[in-house]
Order: structure tokens, then sequence, then C-alpha cells
């Protein structure tokens, strides 16, 4: 990466290689406005168009201590800004997993929990989710081809993601994405998405892995999948035969009563009206 000179004092910026924007400081960077995406209390993503282009800016503001001190007493390591979201995009990068393009990542600070920070991404243009293409399939079946094709698709990449000891921790058909003109392609390629809450172990925990797959199970309930659905994404997700596949049965029944769990929590908060 390409640093520039920091704006002051514990600020720093960088930009990907050959990425010219003609901002340097980091208070110009999180000074940027735009369309704002989504917005919570500790941080805001903005679209917009810089140099021609059209790219998002995630900005952290901190997360203050109560924050902090909630995830510790819960057994969570906190997340403290965009560190997390650029060092993942690197790591898909290395090991093959489409995402959204870096552009730039900064950070401003040393204390925890007032550390500000951004990250810059290319706009894929555009994309649909899985969740949205998904939608409609319990009551209007989609092709057959391309739903093996898009199994087989989330299969791999759910395999080698965790495969290189990461934990996406929000693990849902809504956080993986392909551009709209793919949906032809013989294998299209998906991007995964949403990468803020991200963690980077030397080999997955158990549990992680569990959790992980749960989400991902609980978000594709209700879509139309048949036993063999699941079965053909489990080969391709442990890249085994179907018999060496069972031996992880009390771990894959663990999953789905995790899932479960997850759907029953989902539909108490629907019935009281809150919101998701």
């Amino acid at each position: 990466m390409t640093d520039t000179q920091p704006s002051n004092l514990h600020a720093d910026v960088h930009l990907e290689p050959g990425y010219t924007p003609g901002i340097h400081r980091f208070d110009d960077w999180m000074a940027l406005q735009g369309e704002v995406f989504r917005s919570v209390k500790d941080r805001q993503t903005h679209k917009l168009t810089l140099n021609g282009e059209s790219v998002f800016i995630k900005k952290h503001y901190g997360v203050g201590w109560r924050e902090i001190l909630k995830n510790l007493l819960s057994l969570k390591w906190p997340v403290l800004g965009a560190r997390n979201e650029w060092q993942a995009i690197r790591k898909l990068n290395a090991i093959g997993i489409a995402t959204t393009p870096l552009l730039a990542y900064g950070e401003q600070g040393c204390h925890p929990a007032h550390k500000k920070s951004f990250v810059v991404t290319r706009d894929l243009g555009d994309i649909v989710t899985l969740e949205t293409l998904c939608e409609s399939w319990q009551t209007q079946p989609p092709p057959l081809q391309l739903k093996r094709q898009l199994i087989a698709s989330v299969a791999e990449l759910a395999s080698r993601f965790h495969g290189h000891g990461m934990w996406h921790r929000d693990f849902y058909l809504c956080h993986f994405a392909l551009q709209k003109s793919a949906l032809a392609a013989p294998q299209p390629q998906l991007h995964l998405m949403d990468l803020h809450r991200v963690e980077i172990h030397k080999q997955l925990p158990a549990g992680k892995r569990l959790k992980d797959l749960a989400g991902l199970y609980f978000s594709a309930l209700h879509i139309g999948l048949t036993q063999r659905d699941v079965l053909r994404f489990l080969k391709g997700y442990y890249q085994q035969p179907l018999r060496q596949v069972l031996a992880h049965r009390r771990f894959l029944q663990a999953v789905a009563r995790r899932a479960e769990q997850l759907d029953a929590k989902f539909e108490r908060k629907r019935q009281a009206g809150v919101a998701m």
C-alpha cells in the first residue's frame, strides 16, 4: 500500500496502489458526504462519486467504553473501527474470494474507545443479494441449473473462508451478492459483503464455525431448499463424499438446532413488531 502524510499526530491514511483521489488528510476523508446508506450511533456509510467513480465510505467515530465493556463482559472481542474490514478485504483478496474492492483506509488516535477510522471501497454496481434473489424460490422455484450452481458457489466460498480461519459473525444470505449481469454466466461469481465484524484465526474454532453455518442455514430455511440441496451444499463445503460428510452428524445437528432457535427468535420479534 502507499502511505500519504498523516493529517495530524496519530493519524494515518493508506491508499491502494494506483489509487490517486487527490485527498490526503484524514480529516478531509472524514468530511466527505454523500447518500447515507446506513447510520448507527458509532458509524455511518455514505455512497458518493469521487473523481468520477462511485464509491462507499464507512466512517467509524469510536465505540465508547460502554460498548467495549458490554462486549468484554459477554466474552466478545469488540469491533473498534474500520481496521477489521480492510484487513478482512485484504485477506479475502489473498485467498481468492471476491468482495468489495478496497481503495483507501485511515485511522486517527490511539485511545481504543475513541479511535476514529474509515474505509473506502469501490461500488460494485448493479448487484443483487442471495436473500433477494432467493426470496421467491419457495413459491416460484428457479431453474434447476441456476440453483445447483449457486449452492455449489456458496459451499465453495464458505469452505474456503472457514478453511483460512475466518469467522464472519453475520454469515447470512443477505451478505452474499452477485452482479445481475453474472446471472447468465455458467458459474456466477459471488461477492462476500459486510466484513466489519470478521475475525481471522490461524484455525477456526469449531464453535465459531458452528455459528456461521447456523446463521447461513437459518437465512435459507424458507427458500424452498430440499434435503438433497442441503446434502449437495455439505458435500461441497466439506469437499468429501456423502459417507464422510455424515461423520460430522453430531456437529451438523447442533448447527440445525441453532438455526431453528434463530428462526424462532426472529419470528417472535416479527410478531412483536420489533425492527430487524
